[in-house]
């Protein structure tokens, strides 16, 4: 009786030894979260839904034009129909010349082109640096050009998915997946394939390629756009987009770079507007930038309430 006490104390001394080691060394590897961190953080967040809400979440159509006449209103047997409510039953027509698009509104219909009431107007698109917005009541639209489509994005002001939406979903901040890559510029030559959710791919140049360890895999990732001076613009996935993030993969921006050395804070990855409207046009990770690393850090996805 006496020696079984003995031994079942070692062995119960043995054990809370082993998970007192656990507990200290689970605390070691998870460095603790800086308040001014936080805090910088939260205000980009916060920049973030702000974008969502102010460009994304009241977009209300998206409709590809055809060469010709392109008659739009609420009226069903419109070429773009609007939303029930929203706008005159036949409001006018978009006109599709080669690439270049005038609008012309219905007698009577009250709009503006620029901020200018007028019967007829041609319309720059969003790749002109430029851009025409038409006015119409809640409504807002404006010409998008990608590759060879020339299409109509149509906004509601009072869109109820602005009032619905439920807030970005983020992993805990870990400071262990903010690192510090070596940066190897490109030679001006270097091209990669970026596809896009229409089917189109476009070769991008590269602006170079960040060199990193994360979870004790080395890997890279090649900027898509920004300036090396100023910031750059990744598209990546990792093997969490089978589970948890948006499962296309996710967007990723930093600061400049210094002494060939680049900050990249996976913390802030976050979703592409495709995750809350099929009214986006969203680019996707080329090859090269598809992770065989999980990176559990950054925005999750709402699989249940998100845009698939």
């Amino acid at each position: 009786m006496a020696q079984g006490t003995i031994e079942q104390k070692m062995k119960s001394g043995i054990i809370a030894v082993f998970l007192l080691a656990l507990t200290v060394s689970a605390r070691a590897q998870s460095k603790p979260v800086d308040p001014a961190y936080q805090q910088d953080f939260e205000k980009w967040k916060a920049g973030l839904v702000d974008d969502l809400k102010e460009n994304w979440l009241p977009l209300a159509g998206l409709f590809w034009l055809k060469p010709g006449a392109n008659t739009f209103g609420t009226d069903s047997k419109s070429n773009l129909v609007l939303p029930e409510h929203s706008a005159p039953a036949n409001a006018g027509t978009f006109d599709l010349e080669g690439s270049d698009v005038t609008v012309s509104f219905a007698p009577g219909v009250a709009a503006k082109v620029d901020g200018k009431v007028v019967a007829k107007a041609k319309l720059q698109p969003d790749t002109s640096g430029n851009l025409s917005v038409v006015e119409l009541g809640k409504l807002r639209m404006h010409v998008i050009q990608r590759g060879q489509r020339v299409g109509i994005r149509v906004k509601d002001l009072e869109s109820p998915a602005v009032k619905n939406y439920r807030g970005p979903i983020f992993y805990p901040l870990q400071p262990d997946y903010k690192i510090t890559a070596t940066w190897t510029p490109s030679d001006g030559k270097k091209m990669v394939d970026v596809p896009n959710v229409l089917g189109d791919v476009t070769p991008t140049p590269v602006a170079g390629v960040a060199r990193f360890k994360v979870n004790g895999q080395e890997v890279q990732l090649s900027a898509l756009g920004g300036d090396p001076k100023e910031g750059l613009s990744f598209i990546f996935k990792d093997l969490t987009s089978k589970t948890e993030t948006y499962p296309p993969g996710r967007f990723l921006k930093t600061g400049p770079v210094v002494n060939n050395k680049l900050v990249i804070d996976f913390n802030r990855a976050y979703n592409p507007p495709c995750a809350v409207t099929p009214y986006a046009t969203c680019p996707l990770p080329p090859k090269e930038d598809q992770l065989t690393v999980a990176i559990p850090a950054g925005e999750k996805y709402d699989r249940k309430n998100g845009h698939h």
